[in-house]
């Protein structure tokens, strides 16, 4: 029997076990592997999901903590209760009315007790304080009463009791008092302008390909409701930690993003949808990344809305955000307005679809830099030692008007064409070569 069992079991281990007894594999197993040309296998380098500084729907993802002043918070007691959460804000409100009724109660219970109206109520020819006051219940609905001004009649202050007239009194004031506090901060909460902001819609994706041969970084923003937000202006931010010269770290160091301040583009007209662009020029911090380092790099755009709300006239801001993972190289968004019978129609479910086009892989900086050249390739063009008569009969002086990029593609076109005499293309340029451009001169 202990043979037939040995057997079995190296039988077993022929064929398989059963998936209870599989062995999960080293964690280096398990991790994806791609083979290099020395045939080693290391592990693909995976990009660690970046923590957001601020959420897709605006909340800023930031706490604080250890606080030792927090008097602070009661110096500015309407904005800390305006700034509480529904239910705290809720709570708050019941607590103070109720401890109000209560405290207000109280006095009435003490001014009749120490009168002894509990006492000497009922007898003929008794004055009390407060009529059909007999106890701390009857005593806590007159509180009730006077600072609502309910008045049902039943009980009534007497005229023979000065205590009874001057608490009255302080109750009014100090009622009225705490009304226009408590009402005022449910009003303010109510009223915010932070419900607005759920109807203004920011693109999920933020995209990055050439407009009028410039490199430029865009989103999308639109507006679902049919009243506008006046004075609308938008701003953004570049989060992205940042070392120093001397040696300084600096976490979540925050840099603006220009999208037309100096021109005014940054004061929408919120009618339709509108593409946010940002020109990458010398001074955006883009400048000098490419594709591949835009990929590499943890950075992280918030984008902030700002307006007026048409309908009560408070500011509103909206704010969202875009990780690096989020920023798309070689896309463009899908037009979404349409001229129909009469008026232009959104189509919102294409708010957030984009479609890939033609881009350079290049940074912007070495993009400009071959536009800049791209005009005098021509005159540069080396004339050969017997120029035939169709190129004298081309003055070099005067090329034919053509696009620059063109002009830049067709010159790394002849490159390519050459072969090794000419040497490698350039890979920022060889990125060009997708785009469908006229043809042009090669050297």
């Amino acid at each position: 029997m202990a043979g037939d069992s040995r057997v079995l079991m190296d039988r077993d281990m022929e064929i398989g076990v059963t998936p209870g007894q599989v062995k999960k594999l080293p964690k280096h197993l398990r991790e994806a592997q791609i083979s290099t040309e020395r045939t080693h296998l290391i592990s693909d380098p995976v990009k660690k999901p970046r923590q957001r500084y601020v959420q897709k729907d605006g909340k800023c993802n930031v706490h604080h903590g250890n606080v030792q002043e927090t008097y602070r918070y009661l110096s500015d007691l309407f904005t800390t209760l305006v700034d509480l959460r529904w239910r705290f804000s809720l709570l708050i409100f019941t607590l103070v009315y109720v401890v109000n009724w209560l405290f207000f109660g109280l006095l009435w219970w003490l001014i009749a007790l120490i009168r002894g109206d509990l006492w000497h109520a009922d007898e003929e020819g008794w004055t009390p304080c407060v009529e059909n006051l007999n106890s701390f219940v009857s005593a806590f609905l007159f509180s009730i009463e006077t600072e609502t001004t309910i008045g049902y009649g039943y009980r009534v202050i007497t005229e023979k009791c000065p205590e009874g007239i001057i608490l009255l009194l302080i109750q009014a004031i100090l009622g009225s008092i705490v009304n226009a506090m408590m009402v005022g901060c449910m009003f303010v909460k109510i009223s915010q302008p932070k419900n607005r902001a759920e109807t203004l819609m920011f693109s999920h994706k933020a995209v990055i390909s050439v407009r009028d041969n410039k490199m430029c970084l865009m989103f999308r923003v639109g507006d679902l409701r049919n009243s506008h937000i006046v004075e609308a202006s938008i701003r953004a931010k570049l989060i992205r930690s940042q070392q120093t010269k001397e040696g300084e770290f600096i976490p979540l160091n925050q840099t603006d993003i220009n999208i037309g301040f100096d021109t005014g583009d940054d004061r929408l007209f919120l009618v339709s949808p509108l593409i946010i662009s940002h020109e990458i020029n010398e001074k955006s911090p883009f400048w000098e990344m490419t594709q591949a380092q835009i990929e590499k790099e943890e950075f992280e755009i918030v984008v902030i809305l700002e307006g007026m709300v048409e309908a009560t006239g408070m500011t509103c801001q909206a704010r969202s955000s875009y990780l690096d993972t989020e920023v798309l190289w070689g896309y463009r968004f899908t037009p979404v307005l349409s001229l129909e019978n009469g008026f232009y129609e959104v189509d919102y479910n294409s708010f957030h679809d984009i479609y890939e086009t033609n881009t350079p892989s290049c940074s912007a900086k070495e993009l400009a830099a071959k536009l800049r050249e791209a005009p005098l390739l021509p005159q540069l063009s080396a004339l050969p030692p017997t120029a035939t008569p169709d190129t004298k009969a081309f003055p070099l002086d005067r090329p034919p008007a053509r696009d620059p990029l063109s002009q830049v593609e067709d010159r790394e076109d002849g490159e390519a064409g050459a072969g090794g005499d000419r040497g490698e293309t350039n890979g920022s340029a060889a990125a060009l070569e997708g785009q469908p451009l006229a043809d042009g001169l090669t050297d």
